[in-house]
């Protein structure tokens, strides 16, 4: 597959490294070559540096690691090259206090989709800490780290589950793009927990069989 990522961060350095050593052919691009190209050799593995317009020229799939308040605009300005591919968004729109920055309005992922109306918006990768998805692979307690997908389009869904599988995870229906926005204040909520308050978000929610209350 081919990927372009737009940003040289450090979700495009983490999720960027997997799909290159799982043999996808990977642009990264940004406004500064100088970063794209550090990036691209620190990644290695034929991983090329380009603007972002060559970047969102080059992919099938786009991954947009950009911050929140960016996003919007850069696909803006890429709409005419990222008509028809899969924008794939794994931001996360928290502010400061832990605040959810599009509370009352449209969630990000619909935000991108409203900037590049003719790519097909994913949401996925915004529920973990960037160190997490540099694991090889992300396995707690012997299970894979399970991944939420949002979209609408029935093709672009199935590449970004390939390509969750290949960070070593395992994906899982989220709904339409209309629940982005549930993922970003899962993400908001989830952040406040572990980082605010010490807490561990995973502790609440029951098991899978108590999910609909004990059994009787």
């Amino acid at each position: 597959m081919r990927i372009g990522v737009l940003g040289t961060g450090n979700m495009a350095e983490a999720l960027a490294t997997h799909w290159v050593r799982a043999g996808h052919q990977v642009v990264i691009g940004g406004r500064d070559p100088h970063k794209a190209e550090r990036l691209s050799a620190r990644i290695g593995g034929g991983a090329k540096p380009a603007g972002l317009r060559a970047a969102a020229d080059a992919g099938q799939v786009v991954l947009a690691a950009l911050p929140f308040s960016a996003g919007a605009e850069v696909a803006r300005e890429l709409r005419a090259a990222l008509a028809g591919k899969v924008l794939l968004d794994c931001s996360n729109p928290v502010g400061p206090g832990f605040r959810l920055l599009t509370e009352g309005g449209p969630s990000a992922a619909q935000r991108l989709a409203a900037a590049a109306p003719g790519a097909h918006v994913v949401k996925a990768f915004n529920l973990c800490h960037e160190d997490v998805w540099r694991m090889r692979p992300p396995v707690f307690d012997g299970r894979p780290l399970a991944v939420p997908v949002c979209g609408d389009d029935g093709t672009a869904l199935v590449r970004v589950h390939e390509l969750v599988r290949d960070v070593g995870c395992e994906p899982v229906a989220g709904g339409g793009l209309d629940r982005a926005g549930l993922l970003e204040a899962t993400a908001a909520l989830f952040i406040a927990l572990w980082v605010g308050e010490g807490a561990d978000a995973q502790a609440i929610a029951p098991p899978l069989a108590y999910a609909a209350g004990p059994r009787r």
